[in-house]
């Protein structure tokens, strides 16, 4: 268990070593709105999660056209929070200037000085609203510990069963503002991409109009190399992009099991005399890491319920399937008792008819018989009549010659 809550306190710095980490929803999610990923200094503050409108999501936001801003989380202490904004509102316009994407936005917020009230045109529900919020000024909100060695950050208290539930490590690369979001691979998605032993980093997304997207670079591409140097993971990828001397680096990619070489523009850095050069913003320290405590206890329980919910649902499944197959056999063995029954009581039918027409036949038999006997009685005993008849014929006819001759008289 120990071991366990280690791991997430890394994955947990190395989320807020990223800069302006974006914390992706399925591959959405932009950062915090504080300013543009693309420098500058804005310092304008809206306090809200952003996302842009996809096609899927028209359906769930009720909304008839794919543009504008979803909002995926509130910062409830930060302008957008004390103004009622929601999570799953839509911005669709700023002081009547209509909002295309969530880039766009950001872009806004960081031309707009602190301190101004601006009129936000939203979609809750579907249905329309103005809301009025006054940015704030994300310097004077937020501030760093003067003592960093006093910093402390402790874990809560999350009881969590001993079971193993994936992780992945998803980092942004917005210091050096390449545009992509990319993650380490597993060694069966390396299978899946082409890439012997999963060494490599997953593009998971390319901003529009960013300097990734402008080299050529697209979600699915697996980087094995930077400036010839072998990639492993996203650590390495990082360290190679900061590493790099010029202003391009050459990154050789595997699309479509074939590898691809891209050169990647990189603007100027910052400082780098500064303690902490490219890693992070000092100023959104505090509310990034604020944000990622409060998101790792409700991703660590949701990963965990979910989990959950996927053994119970598993061990429903073979329940229902051992039950299903023991109905089926009972099934399959009373339609064969019921089968060898209607066989045997064919059977007896068969056989009373065999019976019952046999006798018939025996009965015609002898009644045919009988009638034959009947009459040949009565041919005989019209033979008999016949000769009686022929011999008194022949009787009366000697008598008649007797008579006629004389030669017999009566006495």
């Amino acid at each position: 268990m120990t071991h366990r809550i280690l791991l997430g306190m890394l994955v947990l710095t190395m989320v807020i070593s990223a800069p302006a980490a974006q914390r992706a929803t399925d591959g959405a999610a932009e950062s915090w709105v504080f300013s543009s990923d693309e420098g500058g200094g804005g310092s304008s503050y809206l306090g809200v999660d952003i996302a842009d409108v996809t096609a899927e999501r028209l359906s769930q936001l009720k909304l008839k056209e794919e543009h504008g801003a979803e909002i995926t989380m509130v910062d409830e202490d930060a302008p957008a929070g004390k103004a009622g904004l929601h999570e799953h509102d839509v911005i669709l316009s700023m002081n009547g200037t209509a909002v295309d994407s969530a880039a766009q936005l950001r872009r806004m917020i960081k031309e707009t000085p602190a301190g101004r009230v601006v009129t936000l045109g939203i979609s809750r529900d579907g249905q329309p609203m103005t809301i009025k919020v006054q940015l704030a000024d994300r310097k004077k909100a937020m501030t760093w510990p003067t003592d960093m060695h006093e910093f402390k950050f402790e874990m809560p208290d999350i009881k969590i069963p001993d079971i193993d539930v994936p992780m992945s490590v998803v980092i942004a690369h917005s210091s050096l503002r390449s545009g992509l979001m990319v993650e380490n691979i597993t060694p069966q998605l390396g299978d899946f991409f082409g890439v012997k032993g999963g060494k490599g980093v997953l593009v998971r997304s390319v901003e529009k109009g960013s300097h990734g997207e402008k080299a050529g670079f697209h979600a699915g591409d697996v980087i094995v190399k930077v400036n010839g140097q072998a990639v492993h993971d996203a650590s390495d990828f990082t360290h190679a992009l900061r590493e790099t001397k010029g202003d391009s680096a050459t990154v050789i990619v595997v699309r479509d099991r074939r590898e691809q070489t891209l050169t990647l523009t990189l603007p100027s850095r910052r400082d780098s005399g500064q303690l902490l050069e490219e890693a992070f913003d000092v100023d959104n320290l505090t509310a990034q890491l604020r944000t990622a405590q409060n998101a790792l206890p409700k991703v660590s329980t949701e990963a965990m319920q979910k989990s959950l919910a996927a053994a119970r649902a598993q061990e429903k499944a073979a329940d229902a399937q051992a039950e299903c197959r023991e109905k089926l056999e009972e099934e399959q063995q009373r339609m064969k008792e019921q089968v060898d029954e209607q066989k045997d009581q064919l059977q007896e039918q068969m056989e009373d008819r065999q019976e019952r027409s046999l006798d018939q036949i025996r009965d015609r038999q002898e009644e045919e018989q009988n009638r034959i006997r009947e009459q040949q009685d009565q041919y005989r005993e019209q033979q008999e009549q016949h000769r009686e008849q022929q011999k008194s014929m022949q009787d009366l006819q000697k008598k008649m010659q007797h008579e006629m001759t004389g030669e017999w008289m009566e006495i």
